[in-house]
């Protein structure tokens, strides 16, 4: 108890300048940050690259109260528990992006589902999160899966491909093909569909024998002035040379590893003041207490959504002082560019990399 109260007044301090970080990091990504999920698209029509929101995993029920202890993958190399795990710089091994780096750990064991225990619930867990990233091979290829290159494609958010509500094995519930009330074909779905069936998107996020190959990813959010937390990355490629092996081509030339999804399951504690902000592609689902927050799905240019947890609240169903599951949902579907960015002020109590089956 005495570790987490000396940790509190410097995440209170973080947490409180974070909101005017963020908001002006939002004005510069272009975010709606005066809405709850307002988005956004950025970037050249025709790219092909979608954006997708992110689902917060776990059953979405009541937040309890936060435990005392801090410990486990919790503080990575360079964190201390005085400052709640915060770690200030690169940790070793990790590959640096344009803000925050990554590390691409070992494959997970193929069909579980699971890519291991992660440190004790509601433990305070700084700033380095722990995601699964799935490989797939792109329609063209041999074997490759179906919603993953052409012939689909798109030039905005598609709002509508995932259910409202986190399913109770914590993942998202596929709802259509295109737009939410609208079939497909063309016109009522401008780009045609932007999925082809439950059982494929199923894929996604499950692990599946000669479909995907899973992977841990560590993301070390970048400590930014003002309390802000923030990972960047303009070529987001975590499985270069993993996985299947690369087979697109980026828009500099450059052959890459395209054709894979992120999952990401973590909690909060929501103490009022925080923020959470998305902007990337392709598909991205963020879920919060099990009700979809962000929704950036289709595939698009890059696009953007901010939440401001303060605002969404009582829709969400936060109550200050109790902790809460956020999930993410990510997919790169489509060359030629793979952007990835979370920028927030969240104090996370649990980073993973436990992934339900």
């Amino acid at each position: 108890m005495d570790r987490i109260k000396r940790m509190q007044p410097v995440l209170n301090q973080r947490r409180a300048a974070g909101t005017r970080a963020l908001v002006y990091a939002c004005l510069l990504s272009c975010a709606a940050c005066s809405a709850t999920s307002g988005a956004n698209t950025t970037g050249s029509g025709g790219s092909g690259s979608g954006t997708g929101g992110g689902g917060t995993g776990g059953s979405g029920g009541a937040g309890g109260d936060i435990s005392v202890g801090v410990g486990g993958l919790a503080i990575p190399d360079g964190g201390t528990e005085e400052d709640g795990g915060i770690v200030e710089t690169l940790p070793p091994a990790f590959l640096a992006t344009e803000v925050g780096g990554y590390k691409l750990g070992g494959p997970t064991s193929e069909g579980s589902g699971n890519g291991g225990g992660g440190p004790n619930e509601n433990e305070a867990c700084g700033n380095v999160l722990v995601a699964i990233v799935r490989d797939f091979k792109g329609r063209s290829e041999a074997g490759g899966h179906v919603d993953f290159e052409g012939p689909l494609y798109g030039n905005d958010i598609t709002k509508g491909l995932v259910e409202p509500t986190l399913g109770p094995d914590g993942k998202p519930v596929y709802a259509s093909q295109c737009e939410e009330g609208h079939p497909a074909p063309p016109p009522t779905c401008p780009f045609g569909p932007e999925t082809t069936t439950k059982a494929n998107f199923d894929q996604w996020y499950r692990d599946t024998a000669d479909v995907n190959k899973p992977y841990l990813l560590q993301l070390w959010l970048a400590p930014q002035p003002g309390g802000l937390f923030t990972f960047q990355s303009l070529s987001f490629f975590p499985l270069d040379s993993a996985g299947w092996g690369n087979s697109g081509v980026d828009k500099e030339g450059v052959i890459r590893n395209f054709s894979f999804t992120t999952e990401l399951h973590t909690r909060f504690q929501y103490n009022g003041g925080e923020t959470f902000l998305f902007e990337g592609d392709d598909d991205v689902w963020v879920f919060i207490n099990g009700k979809l927050a962000v929704d950036l799905g289709g595939l698009h240019p890059k696009g953007s959504t901010a939440v401001v947890l303060d605002t969404s609240a009582e829709q969400l169903g936060l109550v200050k002082g109790k902790v809460y599951p956020l999930d993410l949902f990510h997919a790169e579907r489509h060359t030629p560019e793979s952007t990835f960015r979370i920028d927030t002020n969240l104090s996370f109590v649990n980073c993973g990399p436990e992934v339900p089956k």
